[in-house]
């Protein structure tokens, strides 16, 4: 880990949707991270970067040059991650990736063992994570509170795509195929290999149903796990907002209901039952994962403790992908090697 102090610098790669909100959250956490640079081949870019102080170059190779750059936070097309880890690494630059990782188990096998050979911190954008009620979640699994985890059911879905323009490469197949799944579903099936382990096989339906969207608009896929356990992940792209994540053990269950989209967070609400007690429900105010994922990998990169995303539940996750990616295709049962 870097034996220097202070703020990482990054350079901020991708000035799009989300590029701009991780920008905007880390005003809140200049103690830990100094965007130095923006890398962004769009001209429309240069008014956000001028309005936020960035100084702003469409060369990646240019930032990744930057003596002054430690790091680099990738909000790119997913089909690029994997040349812009490589080229990070070979300039010794520690790498923060949005999801998906890669898209394929041996893309994300690379860039794990490409970071880890080389003393780099790899942070990924799962926040969902870093949500107070989903921390305490896990932490209640990892303790045993829910007993033997049985079950996940999961649902995060939006219409935020239905206005984007056709040209979009979200709204591109080869980008972002199997209706939400790397938009929102990757981060469910995310926690559900946190609570589950790695998985066994996935089946997987893919619709058409309310769109033109090319990767078709309504996706579910059913999980089963090595461990024993299944989930239910679904990721739709033509409904109003709502994100749930319920996990059911033998001595209680947890279901977690987002008030609004983690772009602009507002809390949660809480339904959970123990054994021998009565339902509860409770709220929890808003927070930001996203600037706290954020912090977290810059702990990392400082040496103040390990990035809490192992890379072994990185390659999980996209082999999962992979194989839901596969499913879709067909309808039938993929088997994860």
């Amino acid at each position: 880990m870097s034996a220097k102090t202070g703020p990482v610098r990054v350079a901020m790669v991708g000035l799009g949707w989300w590029g701009r909100k991780m920008v905007t959250v880390l005003k809140a956490a200049s103690d830990h991270l100094d965007v130095v640079v923006a890398v962004e081949p769009d001209p429309s870019a240069k008014e956000f970067a001028d309005a936020n102080g960035l100084a702003l170059t469409t060369s990646y190779d240019e930032a990744l040059a930057r003596p002054d750059v430690e790091a680099v936070i990738l909000a790119t097309p997913h089909s690029l991650h994997e040349e812009q880890i490589e080229k990070a690494v070979a300039a010794g630059k520690h790498v923060f990736c949005e999801k998906p990782l890669a898209m394929t188990k041996a893309g994300a096998e690379k860039a794990v063992d490409l970071c880890r050979q080389a003393g780099l911190v790899l942070g990924m954008g799962h926040e969902r994570r870093f949500e107070p009620p989903v921390a305490e979640m896990i932490a209640a699994a990892a303790e045993g509170k829910l007993g033997r985890i049985l079950q996940v059911e999961a649902n995060f879905s939006h219409d935020k795509f239905l206005g984007l323009d056709k040209s979009n490469w979200r709204l591109n197949a080869t980008q972002a195929p199997a209706g939400g799944m790397t938009a929102t579903g990757i981060h469910l099936t995310d926690l559900a290999i946190k609570l589950l382990g790695p998985a066994r096989d996935v089946r997987v339906s893919c619709e058409n149903l309310a769109s033109e969207i090319p990767q078709g608009d309504t996706m579910s896929a059913h999980i089963r796990f090595r461990s024993g356990g299944t989930a239910y992940v679904s990721a739709t792209l033509a409904t109003p907002f709502i994100s749930r994540f319920a996990v059911f053990g033998t001595k209680g269950w947890i279901e977690i209901r987002d008030k609004a989209h983690v772009e602009a967070p507002e809390g949660w609400v809480i339904t959970s039952a123990s054994t021998g007690t009565p339902i509860s429900v409770r709220e929890v105010g808003p927070a930001e994962p996203v600037r706290d994922n954020l912090v977290a990998f810059a702990k990392a990169v400082r040496g103040e403790g390990l990035y809490p995303i192992s890379g072994e539940d990185m390659i999980a996750n996209i082999a999962l992908l992979e194989a839901i990616v596969a499913s879709a295709k067909t309808g039938q049962i993929v088997e994860i090697a």
